[in-house]
């Protein structure tokens, strides 16, 4: 039961990584440093709760947000999604000693969906308000990938919650792709 506990909090980590990584970076950093839901110390892992990977990470990804502001970095921040989510879930694998193999492949399987699903329901939101309005979605996509790094990390049966959200956010996407905008279904 442990090992399935410790796959479904790697899971939601690895999700809440693919939906926005930076506070997820952070929050489940400070998280495990302080040895609340997660410890690294004794694993080949204990890399990720130190401060000058937690520090190097954070610049990293605060130079990618800004050069997204410029350009597409959308890959880019899916591979770094993907290194991160495969990483912390192998890590929480690692904490009771388990095989990290399964980390690794729910990890990137997690981060991929959360991106996917993330820049799916932000791509047709977007769409739909005003500019002003549409640059504070970042704001709600940390704010989302942070419950969700905090609550897996925390209560690790949620996480089952959080990938069925983001499962069925991108595959509400897709099924409404074909359709007309409803607004036009009333013009008939």
């Amino acid at each position: 039961m442990d090992f399935v506990l410790d796959l479904l909090q790697g899971a939601g980590i690895a999700a809440a990584f693919g939906i926005r990584p930076l506070l997820p970076l952070i929050l489940v950093g400070a998280l495990a440093a302080a040895n609340l839901g997660l410890d690294f110390d004794g694993t080949d892992f204990v890399f990720l709760e130190q401060w000058p990977f937690l520090a190097g990470a954070v610049v990293v990804l605060a130079g990618v947000e800004y050069a997204g502001r410029r350009t597409n970095v959308g890959y880019l921040l899916l591979g770094i999604s993907i290194v991160l989510g495969a990483l912390y879930a192998a890590g929480s694998l690692a904490d009771h000693d388990y095989n990290i193999a399964p980390g690794v492949v729910v990890g990137v399987a997690c981060a991929a969906l959360g991106y996917f699903a993330a820049l799916s329901l932000f791509t047709r939101v977007r769409r739909r308000l005003d500019p002003e309005a549409a640059s504070v979605l970042p704001l709600y996509g940390e704010g989302a990938a942070g419950a969700s790094a905090g609550v897996s990390v925390l209560f690790p049966p949620l996480a089952l919650l959080v990938i069925g959200g983001l499962a069925w956010l991108l595959s509400g996407g897709r099924r409404r792709q074909g359709e007309k905008y409803a607004g036009l279904r009333i013009l008939r």
